[in-house]
């Protein structure tokens, strides 16, 4: 299964809509705030197609230089784009953390953390 389809510079991923040559991310149809290194995070991992990014890889396509030796940007910006992605799209995990590996984008129902006594 092809994690995202490309048309015509359009990346579709679940309800969410890249267009990159526009800067433009759709959530559910509605345009979401990202940063510019936030918008090409989404896109160096919406285009992986599923699969994990390291997170060397994400710097040299976001950053265009070598991710240094404790720098911890591009884990914070996975975060933000993370918390907006989940504030737009809540029942939807995008981003899925593989420790010692990077990232993967896929879009995955989200599962509640908390669940009542009484749903048991």
């Amino acid at each position: 299964m092809e994690a995202a389809q490309q048309q015509e510079d359009t990346i579709r991923v679940g309800a969410l809509e890249i267009h990159p040559a526009q800067g433009l991310a759709l959530a559910g149809g509605t345009a979401l705030s990202l940063s510019v290194r936030e918008f090409g995070l989404l896109v160096a991992l919406a285009r992986s197609g599923g699969g994990i990014v390291r997170r060397e890889d994400l710097y040299r396509l976001v950053w265009g230089g070598t991710l240094r030796e404790g720098d911890r940007s591009i884990d914070v910006y996975v975060h933000k784009l993370r918390v907006k992605l989940e504030g737009a799209l809540p029942d939807t995990r995008f981003i899925h953390t593989h420790v010692g590996f990077g990232y993967r984008f896929a879009p995955e129902a989200s599962r509640a953390f908390h669940i009542r006594g009484d749903e048991a």
